[in-house]
This record gives structure tokens, sequence and C-alpha cells, in this order.
């Protein structure tokens, strides 16, 4: 398992975690950020231990190649030295770093190639960094904001809103109740005393049509008594 995928399979595991709510999510989201910068250092190390590696065989390739320069020269001047057994041997030689020189050719090649695949995987790691970091801060706004508001549906949760306002229903039906209440009793108060104004004022009336009367009908009314 490439170490990208170790790395996803970690972030997969983490946001499971963090999904179940087993864990606090700003914690789970921190600790997966700092495991991604771990994992960047370690890769970091090994592209720069990759690029050491390519120097160095890039160094032996180059010294066999020289090497094998160097005998081939020495060939030509034996054999211009009429030294044709001592030419063989030189070329012999030139042949053994030869080989050498293209093993390490292909050495040079595929060390390139994984090095470009470490650098590939580094850019894509920081990239990847770069955005976790975006979006650890989103998520962990959004966990405290969840956070606040769990904690105030817990406080709303306290206060029974139903019975509260039922019992603001019930007083104001009892308000509404004195109010007609007091209004009957006044109405009922008006009444009374327009009633006894009434009766007394009914009462003067007869009195006085009764007086009437009696000064016309009964001897010695009042007309009889003061004759003209």
């Amino acid at each position: 398992m490439g170490l990208l995928d170790r790395i996803l399979r970690v972030i997969r595991a983490n946001i499971n975690t963090l999904i179940s709510g087993a864990e606090d999510p700003e914690k789970v989201l921190e600790q997966t950020v700092a495991d991604m910068q771990n994992d960047l250092v370690k890769l970091r190390q090994a592209v720069a231990q990759a690029i050491a590696t390519q120097k160095r065989t890039e160094r032996q390739y180059s010294q066999a190649q020289s090497t094998a320069d160097e005998w081939y020269r020495r060939a030509q001047l034996a054999l211009q030295k009429g030294q044709e057994n001592l030419a063989r041997e030189a070329l012999t030689r030139r042949k053994s770093y030869q080989e050498t020189a293209a093993a390490m050719k292909v050495q040079v090649e595929q060390q390139k190639q994984v090095m470009e695949k470490l650098k590939q995987n580094m850019r894509q790691l920081e990239q990847k960094i770069s955005e976790a970091k975006i979006k650890k801060n989103m998520y962990i706004a959004r966990a405290r904001s969840a956070k606040a508001s769990e904690k105030l549906n817990e406080i709303l949760g306290t206060v029974n809103t139903g019975n509260a306002l039922s019992a603001f229903d019930r007083m104001e039906e009892k308000v509404m109740q004195l109010e007609a209440k007091s209004e009957a009793i006044a109405e009922l108060g008006t009444d009374s005393l327009e009633k006894q104004f009434a009766s007394l004022e009914e009462g003067n009336d007869i009195e006085a049509e009764l007086e009437a009367m009696k000064a016309e009908i009964l001897p010695g009314g009042t007309n009889s008594q003061n004759p003209t």
C-alpha cells in the first residue's frame, strides 16, 4: 500500500470516527492535519534520499564511463606501440567498465522515475494538506456553532413554553372576566341609583296630583277654606 493510500485510509477512519460522534470533532480534525503534516515530513525525507541516491548513481555512471574511455585510450596507445596483447587486455577492461556504466545508466533512469513519482506524491499531499486546513477551519467553526445551538436548545428545552403560554392565556381570560364583572357591577349600580331617583320623582308627582284632587273634591279643601 502506497503512502498516499495509507494517508487517505487514515483520513477516512478519522472522518468515520467524527461521524459516529465518538470523539470531539475539533480534536479529530486537528489530529488528522497533524498526521498529514508528519507524513509530509517523511515523504520529503524520502524525496531527499532518492535525490541523494540518484546523484551517487550518476557519479558512479560518470566514473565508469570515464574509466572505460581511459582504457580505450590505453588500448590505442598499446596498439600504436605494437603491443597487440596489451591492447586486447585494455579493450577487455574497457568492455567491463562499459557494462558497469550501462547498468548505472539504467539505474539512473529508474531512480529518476521513482524520484518524479515521489515529488508528484509530495505535491499532491501538500495540496491535500492545504485543502484539509481550509476544511478543518470550516468544520471546526460549524462544530462550534452546532455545540452552541445544542446548548441553547438544551436551555430552551428546560423551559416549558407550552405551560408558560397556557398560563398567560389563563391569566388573560381571568383579567377579562374581572374587567367584565367590574363593568357589570358599575352598570348595575348606575341603574339602581337612577331607579331610586325616578321613584322619588314619580312619588312627588303623585303627591302633588293627590293634593290637587283633595282641594277640588273634598269639603274644607284648600279652595273652600279660602273663599273669593
